[in-house]
């Protein structure tokens, strides 16, 4: 996240570092005329310095407070019926990027409630879903934000919250850019650009995608398949599907938790198989697992949005296939994915 685009944090930072230049050049000038109390003198400047630093940074966070506060009441707008509300989103920065995101998620979802009766339902459910998943990163940055005002507080742990600060709009960006993907996939408006690719270059891609998460956390992905078999499809759309299944499997596998991901070519398809040794699904929620925000009752999994599976999904359909899904409580999880041979059609 490039945090840099901002104005108002190049501000923060700028002052931080002309208050450095500035004590430094006290510092010469003290020791080159030969002043009185010197280091006293510096001290004093040094600490006057930092003062006028600290009171630009907490009156940065203040103006981030406030502008979180504004725009969660104006989601609260938003979600009481008027649908003509948007964020303020004229300068530049992640923030305000995430800001436009959500405006144009607001703007889909609205274009689909006018064009089509069925949808209006959709539209209902969607932003109560939206509003559940948007209120609770929104409420953490509140929080933080308002403990890093503290004038007292530790470098350290300044540093702490501003990375949770960040994880959190990560989160409320992950969730509004997998919003849009489905909301494009149900109005009918992708137009796949299909071309035969080698599917253990995709795998490749999937398995470099999760690497470093994967030595992090202890864990292993393999892959097993010949390297001649292809498949006739959107590359980047079918790399989303099995990005969000194989990311599906490391969430719910412990550390030292091993991820194969398979793939062959049978007389009429040709097959994907991903295989977790995890935690496994529960037999009350096999049911839901492809449903939009589901969320299971019995899963630890607590910053999931629930909408990684529906989305692949979605996907392998629009794709001409299927997905199946077999579970043992405690043991793992297979997911196949079965897609039709265009000659064999």
């Amino acid at each position: 996240m490039n945090i840099l685009t901002n104005r108002k944090i190049k501000v923060v930072i700028g002052s931080e570092l002309l208050g450095i230049l500035l004590v430094i050049l006290l510092g010469v000038l003290l020791l080159i005329n030969d002043i009185p109390y010197a280091v006293v003198w510096l001290l004093a400047g040094t600490v006057v310095l930092e003062l006028l630093v600290l009171f630009v940074i907490l009156r940065y966070f203040k103006e981030q407070n406030e502008m979180l506060e504004t725009a969660q009441k104006k989601i609260n707008e938003y979600l009481s019926g008027n649908h003509e509300v948007r964020l303020e989103c004229d300068e530049e920065g992640e923030l305000y990027k995430l800001f436009h995101k959500v405006n144009s998620l607001a703007a889909v979802l609205n274009a689909h409630a006018e064009n089509e009766l069925h949808s209006k339902e959709f539209l209902k459910h969607t932003i109560s879903d939206i509003s559940h998943q948007l209120k609770t990163p929104l409420a953490a940055l509140n929080i933080y934000n308002g403990i890093m005002q503290d004038e007292t507080m530790d470098p350290a742990d300044f540093k702490k919250f501003t990375t949770l600060t960040e994880q959190e709009l990560d989160r409320i960006e992950t969730l509004v850019q997998n919003l849009l993907k489905i909301t494009k996939l149900d109005s009918g408006t992708i137009a796949l650009d299909r071309s035969v690719e080698p599917l253990f270059k995709i795998m490749e891609d999937v398995k470099k995608h999760f690497l470093i998460r994967t030595q992090q956390e202890g864990k292993q992905i393999t892959l097993e398949g010949e390297t001649q078999i292809t498949l006739f499809c959107d590359k980047d759309w079918i790399t989303q599907a099995l990005d969000n299944i194989v990311k599906n499997a490391i969430d719910h596998t412990e550390e030292g938790g091993l991820i194969q991901i398979k793939w062959r070519q049978l007389a009429a398809l040709v097959q994907v198989i991903i295989i977790d040794n995890g935690s496994g699904i529960h037999p009350e929620d096999m049911h839901y697992i492809f449903k939009r925000f589901y969320r299971s009752r019995f899963s630890k999994d607590t910053q999931g949005l629930g909408l990684g599976l529906p989305l692949a999904k979605s996907i392998i359909e629009l794709h001409s296939g299927n997905i199946e899904v077999d579970s043992e409580l405690g043991r793992g999880t297979t997911f196949t994915i079965n897609f039709l041979i265009p000659t064999e059609l």
